[in-house]
This record gives C-alpha cells, sequence and structure tokens, in this order.
C-alpha cells in the first residue's frame, strides 16, 4: 500500500478488535499470576504478581510523566496524558461528581469481564493496582483508587484521586509495596 492509501475500518469493527487485545491482555495476566501462584505458592506468588504491576505501573506513569513534561505541563493529576485506549477497554466511561470529588466510573470493563468468565477475579484483581501505580509513579502525591471494582464483585468500576500519605509515599519507594492498601478510599 502506498502512503497515499486511505483505510477506514467501521468503528464497531475497531472497538472489536480493540476488545479482543484487552481480553487477551486479561489472560495473559492470569497466565502469569497464576504460573506464580503454583509454582511459589499463595502468598508468595500473589506477592510477586503485585511486584511485576507496580514496576509495569510505574513504567506506565513515568512514560505519561515524561510526555507531559514535554508539553511544559506540570504533574498534578488534571494533567496526566491518559494512554488506554479510548474504545474496547470499557463499554462506558461517565465522568461524575461524588462525595469523592470526580469520580471515573467504567462500565463494562473488557479484563474484568474475562477474569470473571475465567473465575479468576481474585488474581485478576492484583492487575487493577496499576492504576495506584501508575499515578504514584507521575505524582507521588495523588494515588488513583478504587471504590468500585469489577473483579471485586461490583457491577462497574469507580476510580478516583486522593492524596497519599507521607506513609504511603515511602512505602511505595520500598520494593515490595501493599498496593490494595494504597488503593483505598
Amino acid at each position: 500500500m502506498g502512503s497515499d492509501d486511505k483505510r477506514s475500518v467501521p468503528f464497531d469493527d475497531a472497538r472489536e478488535q480493540i476488545e479482543r487485545v484487552c481480553r487477551r491482555l486479561a489472560m495473559l495476566h492470569i497466565a502469569y499470576a497464576r504460573t506464580l501462584v503454583e509454582e511459589f505458592g499463595e502468598e508468595e506468588g500473589k506477592r510477586i504478581a503485585v511486584k511485576a504491576i507496580k514496576d509495569y505501573g510505574k513504567r506506565i506513569g513515568l512514560d505519561a510523566l515524561k510526555r507531559t513534561l514535554a508539553e511544559g505541563l506540570d504533574n498534578s493529576p488534571g494533567n496526566y496524558s491518559e494512554d488506554l485506549p479510548a474504545y474496547g477497554l470499557y463499554e462506558e466511561l461517565e465522568k461524575l461528581e461524588t462525595g469523592h470529588g470526580q469520580t471515573i466510573r467504567l462500565k463494562g470493563c473488557a479484563m474484568g469481564k474475562t477474569w470473571k468468565e475465567m473465575g479468576e477475579e481474585e488474581l485478576g484483581r492484583i492487575y487493577c493496582y496499576v492504576d495506584p501505580a501508575k499515578s504514584m509513579a507521575f505524582n507521588p502525591d495523588w494515588a488513583l483508587v478504587h471504590s468500585r471494582c469489577m473483579p471485586d464483585g461490583d457491577k462497574y468500576c469507580d476510580l478516583h484521586y486522593r492524596k497519599t500519605s507521607e506513609k504511603e509515599k515511602e512505602e511505595f519507594l520500598e520494593e515490595d509495596t501493599d498496593l490494595g492498601k494504597i488503593d483505598k478510599i
């Protein structure tokens, strides 16, 4: 195809293709997390899976920070340049004002649905710790946390930014961080 060729894909087809990738990513996460649990036992396997997700989240957050600073912006949460697909990862995104400030509500998460179908919500939930990890790598003063999460049995995911404590910032810098303690309102 030449550079002048223009291709278009119907929106529903493009959304479905991204959803397929999200389902595969969900299965990949379960494959490595389940392998770690089977090889090292429940506690140690989960600890290593959380450690991997923290590293993954930090890489995402630092990449976002680099892009944000290159645009001449500071690292306040409102300047985080989201890098998730706009279509296919979830069926609907709403921004709501709640008692926690602005809430990002994600309905129909393809990954959450996949983990439920697999009966792997508990291990799948570890992946969701990517949100506080990426946000704290971007700006350690803030964590993007879940008050609702599909793998926890909720119908949708609600995410909020909240200030982090000095203790949380210190713990985040440690090699082993219990992101489950940070991922709370």
